[in-house]
C-alpha cells in the first residue's frame, strides 16, 4: 500500500533515519526523521499560483510539540495543547531563518511548513531533527527551494567538541551552539557560551557545519528517488528599461537621501522619492505601481551597497569599524529595583530589573516535564520606537526571539541560586530603534542587573555586525543601522565580556559566507564590544554590594530535612503563624533549603531567628528560658525551645530534698533551665545552680529554709519522691520519660 523511501546515517554516535511515503501523503512533501527515540514529522504545502499584489514571500513555519510524544497530559484546565510556547516559537524561528534565503526572490507563493514532534525521548532535543525534517520535506516537495540544508548542535566539554550532545551533556557543556547551512557554507548560527574565545567559537561553527554535510548528502540521495517534479517558475519580466529610467531620474536623489544621518528625515525623503516615482512611471491607473516599487527598492539597495564598497563610508559617515555614540545611564526610575537607559545612536532601550522570591519563579509545563525558571527576560518592541502606528497587545515571534538572544548572552554569568536566591525578571522596552535593539537590550540588562545588586560575574555588551558582498569584494560593518541590516547580506550579533563570548546569532541573506569573513567579523566585533564596555563602565563598572531598598530582603539557609515537619507544623500551623506574625514569605524545599523574604529587614531577622530556634538542637551546659508545661510526682516537664521539652527531675530542682514538685514549680511558671544531658531526643534539665526570678525564687527560699519538708496535709516527709511515684506507699513505681 505504501511506497516508502528511507535513508539512514550514523551521526553523533546515533542513527538518524529520514523516511518519506508513509505519513501525510497528500502534502507536497512530508518526511519523518527519527533520532534515538525522538521522532519528528515535517509536512510542506505551497500554492501553485501567486496571490495578486503579493510583494513579499509568505512563508510560515509552525512547530508543535505534542504532549503525547512524551507520554504526558497537558497541565491546566484545558487538557489540550494551546498557544505556542516560547520553545515552540523559538524553534519556528530556528527553522525559518536558514530556509527563507534559499527561495528565489521572485517566488512569492504562499508556503507552509508544519513540523510536529511525535515522540520525545528526553535525551535528544527535537529541534535539530525538526530542522532536518523541514529541509528534507522542502527538497522533496518540488518547491523552488535551493537547498537542502542541515543543522547540527555543538557542545564543548573538556576542550573537545561534541556533536549533538544529549540534554544531560548540555547541562555541563561550556557551549550550546546550533549551526545550519548548505554544502557551500554557513547560513545561520545560534549559540550561548561561557566566555569562550573567538577562535573556539569559530572552530565550533566549522565543526558543526562539516559534520552536517553527511545529512545533506542523505537528503540529496533521498530526493533523487522520491522528489516531486520541480515547480516551473514564471519567466522574470525584463525591467532593465524601467531600471535605467529610474536610475537616471532618481539615482542622485536616492544617493543624497542616504547621506541624511537622521533616520526619520531620511525615511521621509525616500518615501517622497518612491511616491514621485510611482506617479511618473506607475501608469495612469497605477497598474505598474508594484513593479516600480520593486525596482526602486533594488535601486536603493544598489546605491547603498556600491557606495559602501567603493568609498568605505556609510550612511551616517562612519567608517566600517566605527560604533555610534553611546550614552549609558542607571537608576533612571526611582522605585525600580534596578534600571538603565542605554542609547546607541538612534537605538535606545529602557531596561528594568525586578527581584522577587521563589514564589515568583515561572512554572513551565513542557513535554520534558514541569520545571521552574528563576530568570526571565522580556523584550518589547512598541510601534512608536520606529515612529509608526501599529498593533499593541500581543507578543510577536520577533520579540520572543530577541528576548531569548539577550537572555543567552546574560544567563551563564548570573549567580547560582545558592549564592543569590532571588528570582530575577528583566524587561527591555525599546523606546527607539534604528538597528540592533537586541544588543542594546544586552547592554541595558547588564547595567540594570548590576544596579539592582545582582552579582554578575562580568559586565556584558553586545554588537551587531553587517556585511556587504559583491562577488569577491566585501566590507564588514560594525554596529549596523536598520537600513544596513535590511539592504545588507548579514546580521551577525555578538555578545560577551572582556574575557570572551557569551552568545552568537548569525543570519545570512546570501547563499553562504566563508570562514575568513566570519573570522574578520568576530575580530572586528571584539574591538567594538570592548569599546562599548568601556562606555558602559562609566555608568556602572561592577555590581552593587547591596540590593535596592525597595527589593525584598531575602536569605536562604539550610536545615536538617528531618526538621522540615517541625517548621511547618501540624496542618501547616507553625509556618502560618510565622508568616502572620512576621509578615515574611517562607519557602521550604524538599532538600531543607529555607528561603525567607521580607521588605522589612528587622522582620526578616526575627523570622530567621524563630526558624533557627525551632530547628536548633539543645546544647549540653547551655542555659535556656523555659516554661513549665506540666508537673508529675517525679519532676516537671519544661518547654525550653519552640519544639523541645525536657524533664526537670525532682532531684534537680533544689539543693535540698523536696517532698513535692509543686512546692516550687507550678504549671505555667517561667524559669531558667540548664541542659545537663541530651541523648536520643531525651533531655535532662536542672535548675539547682541557676538563679531564678519572681515567685519561683520565693518558693525556693521557703523550701530551703524549711529543710525541704513538704506540707502535703498528712505530715509525712516524702523524701523518696525522687525515686518515683509510690502511691499510698504501695505498688510499683510509675515513671514518665521525656
Amino acid at each position: 500500500m505504501f511506497t516508502v523511501y528511507k535513508k539512514q546515517v550514523e551521526w553523533g554516535g546515533r542513527e538518524l533515519t529520514i523516511e518519506t511515503g508513509r505519513i501525510a501523503r497528500q502534502a507536497d512533501g512530508a518526511v519523518t526523521v527519527t533520532y534515538g527515540d525522538t521522532v519528528v514529522m515535517a509536512a510542506v504545502c505551497f500554492a501553485k499560483e501567486q496571490k495578486e499584489g503579493m510583494d513579499f514571500f509568505p512563508l510560515t513555519v509552525n512547530y508543535q510539540e505534542k504532549f503525547y510524544a512524551a507520554g504526558r497530559i497537558p497541565g491546566g484546565f484545558f487538557k489540550r495543547e494551546g498557544r505556542p510556547t516560547e520553545k515552540e516559537t523559538l524553534t519556528c524561528r530556528l527553522i525559518d531563518r536558514p530556509v527563507r534565503p534559499l527561495f528565489p526572490k521572485q517566488f512569492k507563493n504562499e508556503t507552509q511548513v508544519t513540523v510536529t514532534v511525535l515522540s520525545s525521548d528526553g535525551v535528544n532535543d527535537p529541534d535539530i531533527p525538526a530542522m532536518v525534517a523541514s529541509s528534507a520535506a522542502l527538497t522533496l516537495s518540488g518547491a523552488p527551494f535551493m537547498g537542502p540544508i542541515a543543522a547540527a548542535r555543538v557542545g564543548y566539554m573538556d576542550g573537545k567538541y561534541v556533536l549533538n550532545p544529549t540534554n544531560e551533556q548540555r547541562e555541563h557543556s561550556e557551549l550550546d551552539l546550533v549551526v545550519a547551512g548548505t554544502n557551500e557554507g554557513v547560513l545561520m548560527v545560534e549559540s550561548e557560551a561561557s566566555q569562550l574565545s573567538e577562535e573556539v567559537m569559530l572552530d565550533a561553527v566549522m565543526f558543526g557545519h562539516d559534520e552536517s554535510k553527511k545529512v545533506i548528502d542523505a537528503i540529496i540521495e533521498l530526493a533523487e528517488v522520491a522528489a516531486k517534479p520541480g515547480f516551473e517558475m514564471p519567466e522574470v519580466e525584463d525591467t532593465s528599461d524601467l531600471e535605467s529610467k529610474l536610475e537616471k531620474k532618481f539615482g542622485k536623489a536616492i544617493r543624497d537621501a542616504y547621506g541624511i544621518t537622521e533616520k526619520q528625515e531620511r525615511v521621509s525623503t525616500l518615501g517622497d522619492i518612491r511616491t514621485q516615482a510611482i506617479e511618473e512611471f506607475g501608469g495612469e491607473e497605477g497598474e505598474n505601481a508594484d513593479k516600480v516599487k520593486g525596482v526602486i527598492k533594488s535601486l536603493e539597495s544598489s546605491v547603498l551597497r556600491k557606495d559602501v564598497l567603493k568609498s568605505k563610508k556609510r550612511i551616517d559617515g562612519r567608517t566600517p569599524v566605527d560604533v555610534r555614540p553611546i550614552l549609558s545611564e542607571v537608576d533612571v526610575l526611582p522605585r525600580a529595583h534596578g534600571s538603565a537607559l542605554f542609547t546607541r545612536g538612534e537605538t535606545q532601550a529602557l531596561v528594568v530589573a525586578t527581584l522577587g522570591t521563589g514564589r515568583d519563579e515561572q512554572i513551565i509545563d513542557a513535554i520534558e516535564g514541569e520545571y521552574k525558571d528563576r530568570f526571565m527576560l522580556h523584550y518589547n518592541f512598541p510601534p512608536y520606537s520606529v515612529g509608526e502606528c501599529g498593533r499593541v497587545g500581543f507578543t510577536s515571534r520577533r520579540e520572543i526571539g530577541h528576548g531569548r538572544l539577550a537572555r543567552r548572552a546574560i544567563e551563564r554569568l548570573l549567580p547560582t541560586a545558592e549564592d543569590f536566591p532571588y528570582t530575577m525578571r528583566v524587561v527591555s522596552e525599546i523606546t527607539e530603534s534604528n538597528g540592533s535593539s537586541s544588543m542594546a537590550t544586552v547592554c541595558g540588562t547588564s547595567l540594570s542587573l548590576m544596579a539592582a545588586g545582582v552579582p554578575l560575574a562580568k559586565p556584558i555588551a553586545g554588537i551587531a555586525m553587517g556585511l556587504v558582498k559583491e562577488d569577491k569584494d566585501y566590507v564588514v560593518l560594525s554596529d549596523i543601522m536598520g537600513d544596513e541590516d535590511h539592504l545588507g547580506d548579514m546580521d551577525f550579533k555578538v555578545a560577551g565580556t572582556e574575557d570572551g563570548l557569551t552568545a552568537l546569532q548569525m543570519d545570512i541573506k546570501i547563499t553562504s559566507i566563508t570562514k575568513e569573513i566570519m573570522q574578520e567579523a568576530l575580530a572586528q566585533a571584539k574591538d567594538g564590544r570592548l569599546h562599548i564596555l568601556e562606555k558602559m563602565n562609566k555608568a556602572l563598572a561592577e555590581s552593587r554590594e547591596e540590593i535596592s531598598e525597595f527589593a525584598p530582603q531575602m536569605k536562604s539557609f539550610q536545615i536538617d530535612k528531618e526538621k522540615i515537619r517541625d517548621v511547618i507544623g501540624s496542618g501547616g500551623k507553625i509556618i502560618r503563624e510565622l508568616i502572620e506574625q512576621t509578615g515574611c514569605t517562607i519557602d521550604i524545599e524538599d532538600d531543607g533549603t529555607v528561603s525567607v523574604a521580607s521588605n522589612d529587614r528587622e522582620a526578616l531577622q526575627d523570622c530567621i531567628q524563630r526558624i533557627e530556634d525551632i530547628v536548633a538542637e539543645p546544647e549540653v551546659g547551655k542555659i535556656y528560658d523555659g516554661t513549665v508545661v506540666s508537673t508529675v510526682d517525679f519532676g516537671a516537664f519544661v518547654k525550653f525551645m519552640p519544639n523541645q521539652e525536657g524533664l526537670l527531675h525532682i532531684s534537680e530542682i533544689a539543693p535540698v530534698r523536696l517532698g513535692q514538685v509543686t512546692d516550687v514549680l507550678k504549671e505555667g511558671d517561667e524559669i531558667a533551665v540548664k541542659v545537663v544531658d541530651f541523648e536520643r531526643g531525651k533531655v535532662r534539665l536542672s535548675i539547682k545552680e541557676i538563679p531564678q526570678d519572681g515567685v519561683v525564687a520565693e518558693r525556693l527560699e521557703e523550701v530551703i529554709a524549711s529543710g525541704g519538708t513538704s506540707s502535703n496535709g498528712d505530715g509525712d516527709k516524702k523524701g523518696n519522691r525522687d525515686r518515683g511515684d509510690r502511691k499510698g506507699g504501695r505498688g510499683k513505681p510509675r515513671r514518665r520519660s521525656a
